[in-house]
């Protein structure tokens, strides 16, 4: 599995980094994704800022360069924290 962030896998204390929470969340249930870094801000528009492979891939799986991404073995994508954190929850390893 590959899990695509923006920049960081932490949380930043109580302000709760999306892609860090995500990140935690599947730890937690004790899986080790690979981390795919997807530079850039979802708020710039993709052309010229959000064209790094990560936001990109991002784009292939979801329709959107929204990170965090969680892309599984068999292709399936989870895109959101939220859906990240439920699946990890469903799904310990």
């Amino acid at each position: 599995m590959k899990l695509f962030v923006c920049y960081t896998t932490s949380t930043m204390g109580s302000y709760g980094h999306p892609c860090g929470v995500a990140a935690h969340a599947l730890r937690d249930a004790g899986h080790d994704p690979e981390i795919g870094y997807a530079m850039g801000w979802r708020l710039l528009p993709d052309i010229p800022f959000n064209l790094t492979p990560g936001r990109r891939r991002a784009k292939e799986l979801t329709g959107s360069t929204d990170v965090p991404v969680l892309e599984l073995d068999d292709g399936t994508a989870i895109g959101g924290t939220q859906a990240i954190v439920a699946w990890a929850k469903a799904n310990p390893a």
